[in-house]
């Protein structure tokens, strides 16, 4: 027993002690959120329970409890009841002990109930003390980053396993030791010196005592100022309810999570391991599992709505096969959002990224051909590359994948190539069907062809669950609503405007011509005397009272031109003005003006056409929406609004949607209604499918011509 076994014995205590040290002071920075998480959720689960009649208490005991001189006393609510206590119930005459303890145990469960279903939100605002409080708490793990978490993770499994071995290899660090530590004691020590000399050589060799040494570093610095933590709040909210969520361990419905998947394909995507050590960033639990779901299903649909970080969960299944010797990934976007994904692969991962779009494309095609890492391009651009050979490809990723769902378009073609010499292939859509679910199985068919001939029409027939239920292999979905509970409210407002006279003149006349376009377009025709755009104003002053951002959206140039003319007329100012966004402004510059629009302090407005402004673009800084006029798709609507109430948005939404009374703006929000549901019964979860999908479906060209004729008749029948 020499000198190598004590200093192999005292670099495992060292690395023992440096481990426990780190989970210990992770686990007090949590605590420290937990401390300041109680009395909110206390107050919250208070005013619910003070909203709930006593006679639901009956219900909750199965209709045991008769409460009638209870609720005679002066006790009105499940609140009351638990504030008042056994002893002070039994006091009431004709109420006995069993009927005060039954009564009172109801109460603690409703009440333990209600904490669990309520959620903090944190308004920046009108910040209040305890919320501050919870947020300067999360600065701290916010701050450390999930490094910290990966420190702490490899921290608390070598310290299980270090423990132990050191206490048996702890004779050999002296010859008294080892005399005095028995037979069979020294029998254990050899054999566990060398699994503490090689797994402390294994942690080093991997950097583990750096990362636990940064990560105290990180957990124990000061926390921030309330100011400074509110507005580091602001900016990167989704990484702290992230946390939040974590340390409350309020996880969403797991089934809701998973996208109500059978239970095979979830246990298999449960299965699939994720490595981080190439990311950036921490996944909420339904983001891990829509990672693991590509990874494990390798062809698949993440059709997750908008706002749910479907661009992350693709960042890391990529992250994930890089370490694997997997190198070469290619990105498909709109031109819009190339910008964007660039920026996001290298906020979110350490691997290498490298625009394949503009004049030099070829040349940084060959780059990135040599180089590997992650090429991104755009729709147009990819028709100029030759398909890979089978192999020659590790990922391919389609955002936006609904542009690809006419199968005979040039695009469609090209990704298709693509797609088949590639193993794993990912699409990305909040919308995967606007119009047919035949357009949903041509996206299939791209993926597993065997899958799409399987599915025909009997299943699209039979309604939703059947369809759901026969594409689970290759299509994962989860909504706003089940999986984000911080999500601050979404408030819809159609704004019905009459007309003006010049208005209906200019109706009447695109009317007349049989014009679709520009009965569409009509009350902003003549922007001196539009009534939309008086309403259009009033919104916008609104907002600029209130300090509020605003992103107005439309399908035509000209209507947003009539828009920026009135609104930097008026009290808004030009300065506040952005835009507009249109399919004419080249991506980087849409994503400057976007940056502009999103620093600006307090009041701004951008303007966007919906079609560039509202694919892709993070727009969480804007809490008001204005949408000019109805779409003829709702999911141009719904992707227009999700790019402001997505995650990351701390104030509620306001949605305005402009609307003329009567004409093409009732007929289309009638169709509208009818398209929703069709989308929710398919591409949503649903249980029984509103009807045969070409009972609701209405081709575009067809409804054009329908409602022209209907608005000729109409006023042809008025005069």
């Amino acid at each position: 027993m020499g000198r190598s076994e004590r200093e192999a014995v005292g670099r495992g205590e060292r690395l023992y002690r440096a481990a426990g040290a780190v989970v210990a002071d992770h686990e007090r920075a949590v605590d420290a959120v937990r401390t300041a998480l109680k009395p909110l959720y206390d107050d919250l689960a208070a005013r619910e329970l003070d909203g709930i009649p006593v006679a639901r208490l009956k219900e909750a005991t199965g209709g045991r409890l008769r409460l009638g001189e209870v609720e005679r006393a002066g006790f009105r609510t499940v609140g009351d009841v638990l504030e008042a206590g056994p002893y002070r119930l039994r006091q009431i005459p004709g109420v006995g002990a069993q009927t005060a303890d039954q009564a009172v145990a109801a109460a603690r469960r409703m009440a333990e109930a209600a904490r669990d279903a309520v959620a903090v939100h944190i308004d920046v605002d009108r910040p209040e003390p305890r919320t501050t409080a919870l947020v300067v708490a999360l600065h701290v793990l916010v701050e450390a980053g999930p490094e910290a978490r990966r420190a702490v993770d490899a921290a608390a499994t070598l310290a299980a396993r270090l423990g132990p071995l050191l206490a048996d290899a702890a004779p050999a660090a002296g010859r008294l030791r080892m005399l005095l530590a028995g037979r069979a004691g020294r029998e254990r020590a050899p054999a566990a010196l060398a699994a503490v000399r090689e797994l402390t050589a294994r942690a080093e060799r991997a950097g583990v005592p750096e990362l636990i040494a940064q990560a105290s570093v990180d957990l124990l610095r000061g926390p921030a100022s309330e100011v400074a933590a509110l507005v580091d709040f602001e900016l990167r909210s989704a990484e702290y309810y992230g946390l939040l969520a974590e340390v409350s361990a309020r996880t969403p419905d797991p089934a809701a999570a998973e996208g109500h998947l059978p239970g095979e394909v979830a246990e298999r995507v449960r299965a699939q391991p994720l490595d981080d050590t190439r990311r950036r960033v921490s996944l909420r639990g339904y983001q891990a599992f829509g990672a693991r779901f590509a990874l494990a299903q390798r062809r698949v649909i993440l059709g997750d709505e908008m706002g749910l970080g479907k661009t992350v969960q693709a960042i890391a299944a990529l992250a994930h096969l890089a370490p694997r010797g997997r190198g070469r990934f290619l990105v498909v976007c709109p031109a819009g959002v190339l910008i964007n994904w660039t920026r996001e692969v290298e906020a979110r991962s350490t691997l290498r990224v490298l625009p394949l779009h503009g004049p030099a494309r070829q040349e940084a095609y060959a780059d990135w051909w040599e180089h590997g890492g992650v090429g991104v391009t755009t729709f147009d651009a990819l028709r100029g590359f030759a398909p890979p050979a089978e192999g020659e490809l590790d990922m391919l990723v389609v955002d936006e994948a609904h542009y690809v769902k006419n199968p005979a378009a040039r695009r469609s073609l090209a990704v298709a190539a693509w797609a088949g010499a590639c193993e794993r292939v990912l699409f990305l859509t909040g919308t995967p069907m606007e119009n047919r679910v035949a357009e949903f199985r041509s996206l299939v068919r791209i993926l597993r062809p065997e899958l799409a001939d399987s599915v025909g029409e009997s299943d699209g027939t039979a309604g939703s669950t059947a369809f759901r239920r026969a594409v689970a292999p290759v299509y994962l979905r989860r909504n706003q609503q089940d999986v984000l509970s911080e999500l601050p409210a979404l408030q819809h407002t159609d704004e019905w405007e009459e007309l003006s006279a010049s208005d209906e003149d200019a109706y009447g006349e695109a009317v007349r011509a049989g014009n679709f376009m520009a009965m569409r377009r009509a009350a902003y025709a003549r922007p001196e005397k539009s009534a939309k755009l008086q309403r259009l104003r009033e919104i916008v002053e609104e907002a600029a009272a209130n300090g509020a951002k605003v992103v107005v959206f439309s399908a035509f140039r000209d209507v947003l031109a009539a828009a920026l003319g009135a609104l930097t007329e008026g009290s808004a100012g030009a300065a506040a003005v952005h835009g507009p966004l249109h399919g004419g402004v080249p991506p980087a510059r849409r994503q400057g003006v976007v940056d502009t629009f999103t620093a600006a302090v307090g009041h701004a407005v951008l303007l966007a056409q919906i079609e560039a402004g509202g694919v892709g673009l993070n727009l969480q800084a804007a809490s008001v929406v204005v949408l000019c006029e109805p779409q003829i798709k709702p999911t141009l609507e719904h992707q227009a609004v999700a790019r402001a109430h997505r995650m990351g948005q701390v104030r509620p939404v306001r949605v305005h949607r402009l609307l003329a009374v009567g004409g093409v703006d009732e007929r289309m929000v009638r169709m509208l209604e009818n398209k929703a549901r069709l989308f929710d019964a398919y591409a949503r979860r649903s249980e029984v499918a509103e009807s045969t999908p070409d009972a609701v479906d209405i081709s575009d060209p067809a409804l054009v011509r329908r409602i022209v004729e209907e608005e000729q008749a109409r006023l042809n029948g008025g005069r």
